[in-house]
């Protein structure tokens, strides 16, 4: 368009030149405008056929959620993942009130590169996750049941419900102009896709909907690669309604495919910046199901509901778990197999996860995942100078968490 009015106007400033020097009659400043007007007359004709111009967005700064080989059709993946050990998540106490199982960041598996923690919630009305900070992990929550609320010091709010999950990066790289920046989330019903740019660093609440008699779901911090540690944090809802699902063994088994790829269906791009398979699955009884997994990403399975085999579908190799185990298996093999016996009284349900390992040290000191102390000092008097991305979190008090108290 500045092209265009450039043009236009150097046509218009010779016309008026010509015009009003030439000292020829009448007839001569006609023929100057006969020249002229069908430069003019193309030049219009040029602007309404021009496409316009479009604005690239900065490409997704994460690495690729699903490798090169899952794109052919033609892979055989047949060698089943044997586990390493299983145990049981016990019931912890965790924030005000709330109640978890953790079996990621427990020291039966603690920096199970990349995933930092796993907390299986349940949060009554009067309980929750008041007013503290992050930095230098993403948090993945999975809502099963209820609602939470979130809010945080940009004034950025909103509630996730059954089905739901929010993909929290609490540091990512000098890009934050690409995301779609919003004043407030909305409501559960209404926008499906919500993104923010919050700054450098975060500190929000999480508490339940308190018009619920309990609340339960998953979240699994996951580290960030150390080039992504520095910048700006984001937000992602993924809607249940986004989440495509996959069936198996005529029916028998049903996989929501939140992050991955599963049964030749895959998930929707772009939401976590470390590659993170996330997968819930359920198998009936007579069920079995087996799952493709990348190659050398280290890869878990927790128990929701029923009692499961894990292995090739024998006795001999397999593993019965029952609800609210963690099963860890080895990073060699293509595939994990899992099975329902015929008689059983129920089906059996269960979150399967797979992240790309990461060469690179961790240090935690709570909600601050860095690869060095000297990074973990850094970011602790950040949080209480208030300062390099910080700043918003001086005398900052959620809503909702209000009647929590503070962090700090």
């Amino acid at each position: 368009m500045k092209r265009l009015l450039s043009f236009l106007l150097t046509i218009i400033t010779a016309l008026l030149i010509a015009y009003f020097t030439n000292t020829d009659t009448l007839a001569s400043k006609k023929n100057i405008l006969g020249q002229v007007r069908p430069a003019f007359n193309n030049l219009i004709r040029q602007s309404q056929t021009r496409p316009k111009a479009t604005t690239t967005a900065t490409p997704f700064p994460g690495l690729p959620l699903i490798p090169a080989r899952f794109a052919s059709t033609t892979a055989n993946m047949t060698t089943p993942r044997a586990i390493q050990f299983s145990f049981l998540a016990r019931e912890q106490s965790e924030g005000a009130g709330a109640v978890v199982r953790r079996s990621v960041g427990t020291p039966k598996l603690r920096n199970f590169t990349p995933f930092l923690m796993l907390d299986h919630f349940r949060i009554p009305p009067g309980a929750g996750f008041p007013d503290h900070p992050h930095r230098g992990q993403e948090t993945i929550t999975y809502l099963l049941k209820g609602g939470v609320d979130h809010e945080d010091f940009a004034g950025n709010k909103g509630t996730i419900g059954p089905g739901d999950l929010q993909f929290v990066s609490t540091h990512v790289p000098e890009c934050g102009l690409f995301f779609s920046s919003r004043e407030n989330f909305t409501d559960h019903d209404s926008q499906t896709q919500k993104q923010m740019t919050a700054g450098r660093g975060i500190m929000h609440a999480e508490m339940p909907v308190q018009t619920e008699d309990i609340n339960v779901g998953m979240q699994l911090w996951v580290d960030l690669p150390e080039n992504l540690k520095s910048c700006e944090p984001r937000y992602r809802d993924l809607r249940a309604g986004e989440i495509p699902v996959a069936s198996a063994d005529d029916g028998k088994v049903e996989v929501k495919v939140i992050s991955g790829k599963s049964q030749g269906v895959e998930s929707l791009k772009d939401l976590a910046y470390t590659p993170v398979w996330f997968l819930d699955v359920t198998v009936r009884p007579g069920g079995k199901i087996t799952q493709e997994l990348p190659q050398g990403w280290n890869a878990f399975a927790y128990t929701l509901e029923g009692t499961v085999t894990f292995g090739d579908g024998t006795k001999e190799v397999g593993e019965t778990v029952t609800p609210y185990h963690n099963v860890v298996f080895e990073r060699g093999g293509d595939v994990v197999t899992a099975d329902v016996e015929e008689g059983a009284a129920e089906a059996a349900r269960f979150i399967l996860v797979a992240g790309l390992p990461l060469d690179q040290p961790v240090v935690q000191y709570g909600p601050f995942v860095t690869t060095s102390k000297e990074a973990v000092y850094q970011a602790m008097m950040d949080f209480q100078t208030s300062s390099n991305g910080f700043e918003r979190a001086a005398n900052w008090e959620s809503e909702i968490g209000k009647s929590m108290g503070r962090v700090r």
